[in-house]
């Protein structure tokens, strides 16, 4: 399945790490890596996903599809700004969402609009959405999707 990973363009090493993590076990569990295909969080992802040798797609907010990460294997340019986020969380068949701000509070609104499972890794609080699942590892957070979908 496609599964869209979100979160800060700007993290601390800890939340890069598992971030990375994240994209590998979902490269090695045979699944598509759908971010917003700049830095931090989204650029460790596909990392992740590269380094275990998968596929990532890059939806940008910008009309330049060389902004892209390196770890982009498909980028699309929206030219949307932060309105693209929308397409990056309909886009995946479930949602795991990494520290982040208010573009991430934004894109796991949009999960919650797509019926989309969402698992959290140390991001906002939303539990009283349903289908959010605050997880404590990378693991869990896959896990949980995988049930879900």
């Amino acid at each position: 399945m496609r599964v869209s990973v979100v979160g800060g363009s700007v993290v601390p090493d800890p939340v890069e790490t598992i971030a990375e993590d994240v994209g590998r076990l979902l490269a090695q569990r045979g699944h598509t890596v759908v971010c917003g295909g700049l830095g931090g969080v989204m650029e460790a992802a596909c990392r992740g996903a590269k380094d275990a040798g998968g596929t990532t797609i890059g939806v940008l907010p910008g009309e330049d599809r060389d902004e892209a990460n390196p770890y982009v294997d498909i980028a699309v340019a929206t030219g949307l700004g932060h309105a693209r986020n929308a397409l990056v969380a309909m886009n995946g068949d479930a949602v795991i969402a990494i520290d982040g701000g208010g573009g991430t509070l934004s894109e796991i609104g949009y999960a919650n609009v797509f019926d989309r499972p969402t698992a959290g890794l140390r991001t906002q609080q939303v539990g009283s959405l349903g289908g959010f699942e605050p997880c404590d590892s990378p693991e869990d957070a896959v896990a949980f999707i995988e049930d879900a979908v």
